[in-house]
């Protein structure tokens, strides 16, 4: 069984959409599913196809949106020079450095990651397994 698509909640879904339409770009991925609640957008869906696999919106419930201590979402990347403009673009679109790029051999000798927070907190990550 795989994962379908995950979720992120933000507080601002104009600031978000600006920050991932620049982030998941180098990756490959764009924003292929605008949803409206209201007459205003709630929520999009990012992905290489026209099936979203990655969510980012306000909580239905009204509630703000949090992050939760421990979690966090990889994009895989086909090169390290993929994960490296992932993680420039985050930092010029107001996310914060949570681990530059660079290989994380204690997972393997090919393991090529950047960590990012989001303007929300949200912690994300490119990885490139590729050898390069």
């Amino acid at each position: 069984m795989a994962i379908d698509h995950v979720s992120v909640g933000v507080t601002n879904i104009k600031r978000a959409k600006a920050f991932y339409d620049a982030v998941l770009a180098p990756i490959g991925m764009q924003p292929v599913m605008p949803v409206e609640f209201g007459g205003q957008l709630a929520a999009v869906g990012y992905g290489q196809t026209e099936q979203p696999s990655f969510w980012i919106g306000t909580p239905i419930n009204g509630q703000p949106a949090s992050m939760g201590n421990g979690v966090h979402i990889a994009f895989r990347a086909e090169t390290r020079e993929a994960v490296d403009a992932f993680f420039l673009a985050a930092l010029e679109q107001g996310g914060i450095e949570d681990g530059r790029p660079g290989l994380r051999t204690e997972y393997h000798p090919d393991y090529y990651a950047a960590f990012v927070r989001d303007p929300d907190g949200n912690k994300i990550e490119a990885v490139s397994h590729a050898h390069e």
